[in-house]
This record gives C-alpha cells, sequence and structure tokens, in this order.
C-alpha cells in the first residue's frame, strides 16, 4: 500500500476531518513523487478545538508516528477547527522552497 493512501486513511479515522488535504511534496524535495519522503498535511477537524498549534501538529504526529519513524522524511502540518477554516476561506500557507542538500550549499558558497 502507498505510504500516502495509508497516511490519509489514519488521518480520516483519528480525526474525522471536514476537510483533509495530504499534499506528496517529494518532487520539491529533488525526490521523484514515488518517494513518498515529504507530505504537507491541511487538516480541518473539531478535534483541535482548544489545542494549541504545537499540540495539533504532535496530535498529527502520534496518529502517523509509525510512518514517521519508518519511512516519511518530512510533514508539514496546517491544523484548523471549522471556524478557523472558515475565517480562512480555506487560505493555507505556501511551504518554502526546499533548500536542503546540493542546493544548500550552492546557495552557502557563492
Amino acid at each position: 500500500m502507498r505510504i500516502q493512501t495509508i497516511l490519509q486513511d489514519k488521518l480520516t479515522v483519528a480525526l474525522t476531518p471536514s476537510h483533509l488535504d495530504l499534499i506528496n511534496e517529494s518532487p520539491g524535495h529533488g525526490l521523484p513523487l514515488s518517494a513518498e519522503k515529504h507530505f504537507k498535511v491541511v487538516a480541518v477537524s473539531s478535534i483541535f478545538g482548544g489545542l494549541s498549534r504545537i499540540e495539533r501538529h504532535r496530535r498529527v504526529h502520534e496518529i502517523v508516528a509509525t510512518e514517521l519513524r519508518e519511512h516519511v522524511h518530512a510533514l508539514s502540518v496546517q491544523a484548523f477547527t471549522p471556524e478557523e477554516w472558515e475565517k480562512r476561506e480555506g487560505a493555507v500557507h505556501e511551504s518554502p522552497a526546499c533548500l536542503g542538500g546540493s542546493k544548500h550549499d550552492k546557495r552557502n558558497h557563492k
């Protein structure tokens, strides 16, 4: 089973989200899509009510702990309550450009 499917299923069951995007961002880090190493999660769930941003991230990381330990290298999390999501009108933060590996080295050695 693909890692993306496993992550999607686990997050759906645990969060019962009203909105969930799971984006494979591996190509933006110099890897093929099939590598499934870098993901961005945008989750909207009432479960996040009363939790700080860090507590929300921890909750998501706990849900997919096995995949983070065994396969996934990076997981960006944007977690909102339904009320926050409505106020944002679905706007999310763009992921920053990757500066890892050789890209980082070239930038620092100019």
